[in-house]
């Protein structure tokens, strides 16, 4: 059974920094891409970042480029976001996925506000 498991969510102020964790199980994590996506109130879901499956591959949606930086630890079986810098426009519920049956995290609420 595949599972994604995000955390590391929260309120922060604009200017500040979030990093986001997302724990997977039930397939190889090694061996596949894994990406980001978000979706803010009203909007539709947006990819923000992908890995590929050893790492040496990322990229990045123009919005987030140069702010976020995303990252894997295959030891760990974890995907990481880490997100600085921070806008109010980068306020939304941010969701984890692997193609692995096209499954994804819960997703995980982050609030940038004064």
């Amino acid at each position: 059974q595949v599972q994604l498991v995000e955390s590391g969510g929260g309120v922060v102020q604009p200017g500040g920094s979030l990093r986001l964790s997302c724990v997977v199980s039930g397939f190889s994590f090694g061996n596949y891409g894994m990406r980001w996506y978000r979706q803010a109130p009203g909007k539709e879901r947006e990819l923000v970042a992908s890995i590929s499956y050893d790492g040496r591959g990322t990229s990045y949606a123009d919005s987030v480029k140069g702010r976020f930086t995303i990252s894997r630890d295959t030891a760990k079986n974890t995907l990481y976001l880490q997100m600085n810098s921070l806008k109010p426009d980068d306020t939304a519920v941010y969701y984890c996925f692997t193609g692995v049956r096209d499954s994804w995290g819960q997703g995980i609420q982050v609030t940038v506000s004064s």
